[in-house]
């Protein structure tokens, strides 16, 4: 059996993702540059998994790089997460986002046709679906991005589609994550942004350590029950699962899919901040600020295709994430060292 090789394997989802992987048994070669990670990563994961995996810190969109890897382990799929991923960010460095997000994928479909490895695990993203009124959403929902970050998401889909109806061996599956959160239960591994975080649970969780002074909620007008925006959040390490459980399947049948990943359950912001404090006994200072543009009321997932097609099912709920993500924050106040 090969191994499996995982783009961006020290980020938030896949670090966690490689410890599921590891843990069912799944040998593992991790790429990173670390941009938005920590070379620390890599010993977390080793120490929860009780493995250790050959890893290279290095850019997908470098294609002579990418090919060494290749030509250095049989590796029989793989989980691209490596990406620039922040909706906002996106808008004021379009061409950036354009450029690492498509050529990474480019450069793996080149690997992928070169080394005869066709099977892929897309990390793609809700965001795809913009500023849709449909909710729940289900993946026959026209997409509308909104941002460059979503429509890079989008057009690596297509690629994809478009290289197994070329290759029709090939089967990639695209999960469409809605908000994931939460930590690994032990508290030694979690979401670890740099700089501010975009995302509003860690940012919430540096509040209540004290590297932030307060969170700010991107609008209290919504048309929902508490005026503040509903999401849809997934636990971490129910999203590795899913991972994991898609390449299982990959070849029942050949092909192009497209999965969301979420609870189908939706939580406000405000709830959010409710169940943290419950979860971390401390109280949570905010200011309701004016809406971001392109946030829209309500985001809430139909997992049903993936619980029928994959067998897949969210297990943890809202406490859970939040009980998690505080454990991980408090172990580590300044967040996981060795930041590049």
């Amino acid at each position: 059996m090969g191994s499996i090789l995982v783009t961006g394997g020290t980020g938030f989802i896949g670090s966690h993702t490689c410890v599921e992987l590891l843990g069912h048994g799944h040998d593992v070669v991790v790429v990173d540059d670390f941009s938005n990670s920590s070379p620390a990563v890599v010993a977390h994961i080793s120490r929860i998994a009780g493995r250790s995996f050959p890893h290279y810190e290095m850019d997908v969109c470098d294609r002579a790089a990418l090919d060494a890897v290749f030509s250095s382990h049989d590796i029989e799929a793989i989980i691209h997460f490596a990406a620039r991923k922040a909706p906002r960010e996106s808008v004021q460095m379009p061409v950036e986002y354009y450029t690492t997000n498509l050529v990474s994928t480019i450069n793996l479909l080149a690997a992928m046709q070169k080394f005869d490895v066709g099977r892929m695990v897309f990390s793609s993203s809700c965001s795809i679906y913009g500023e849709t009124q449909i909710v729940p959403i289900r993946e026959e929902t026209p997409a509308n991005p909104t941002n460059p970050y979503a429509r890079t998401k989008l057009i690596c889909e297509e690629m994809l589609a478009d290289a197994c109806v070329r290759f029709p061996t090939w089967s990639v599956s695209a999960l469409r994550y809605f908000n994931p959160t939460g930590a690994h239960e032990s508290g030694d591994l979690g979401e670890d942004p740099h700089g501010i975080p975009v995302n509003v649970m860690p940012y919430i969780a540096q509040v209540a350590v004290g590297r932030l002074a307060r969170l700010e909620i991107y609008g209290g007008d919504y048309p929902t029950a508490d005026g503040t925006g509903v999401r849809d959040y997934v636990h971490v390490m129910d999203l590795a699962d899913a991972h994991r459980v898609a390449l299982g399947q990959l070849d029942q049948p050949r092909g192009f899919r497209r999965y969301n990943i979420g609870t189908g359950i939706g939580t406000s912001v405000l709830e959010l901040v409710s169940y943290f404090e419950k979860a971390s006994g401390l109280q949570i200072p905010y200011e309701v600020v004016p809406r971001r543009p392109g946030d829209v009321p309500e985001l809430v997932a139909s997992p049903r295709r993936a619980e029928a097609e994959l067998g897949w099912t969210s297990q943890r709920d809202v406490e859970a994430m939040c009980r998690d993500a505080w454990a991980f924050q408090s172990k580590h106040p300044s967040g996981i060292s060795c930041h590049k």
